[in-house]
């Protein structure tokens, strides 16, 4: 009898140990999962500050740069209401100089200047100041892009479809 009372303690002792272990197990998987999840969202958060400090370093230049461009266009414009007396003077020739290089400096530093003559209107590019239609008639201003990020769009005439069509 006692040997019964044992082996009936023993398997009680069993089917405990084996709940014991049981629940340890999904314990120890559901500490895991939350694990694997914390760790995946510190990635991810290490991941998106790389990323974000890239684009920062990428468009830091970006409202100097929009200060800028005005004096380009404006220097651009002033070349092109020279006479022709004045095209081979000594000042003109600078002004050019200044503006190719301005250019260049542009360009190093990912800047593109938008053209737009004669294409199809493009909202997202180009802003319409005057006209209707499709396509642009008269580029105004020059849009520029940031490596990619349309930074000042085009100021653009339309031309008008009737007018385009009774050419």
């Amino acid at each position: 009898m006692e040997n019964k009372k044992q082996k009936d303690h023993q398997k009680s002792k069993d089917k405990s140990s084996k709940k014991d272990i049981k629940r340890l197990r999904s314990e120890r998987d559901e500490l895991k999962e939350k694990y694997q999840r914390a760790l995946a969202d510190y990635q991810n958060l290490l991941k998106r500050q790389v990323r974000e400090k890239e684009e920062l370093i990428k468009y830091s230049n970006e409202k100097l740069i929009e200060e800028f461009i005005p004096v380009f266009d404006n220097l651009k414009i002033a070349l092109e209401h020279t006479s022709e007396e004045e095209n081979d003077s000594k000042w003109v020739e600078g002004v050019r100089y200044v503006v190719k290089q301005f250019r260049e400096v542009l360009t190093d530093n990912g800047i593109e200047e938008i053209k737009t003559e004669e294409k199809k209107f493009n909202p997202k590019i180009m802003e319409a100041i005057e006209g209707e239609g499709e396509y642009v008639k008269k580029e105004i201003r020059s849009g520029y892009a940031l490596k990619g990020k349309i930074i000042i769009p085009a100021k653009v005439v339309l031309e008008d479809d009737d007018k385009k069509e009774n050419k």
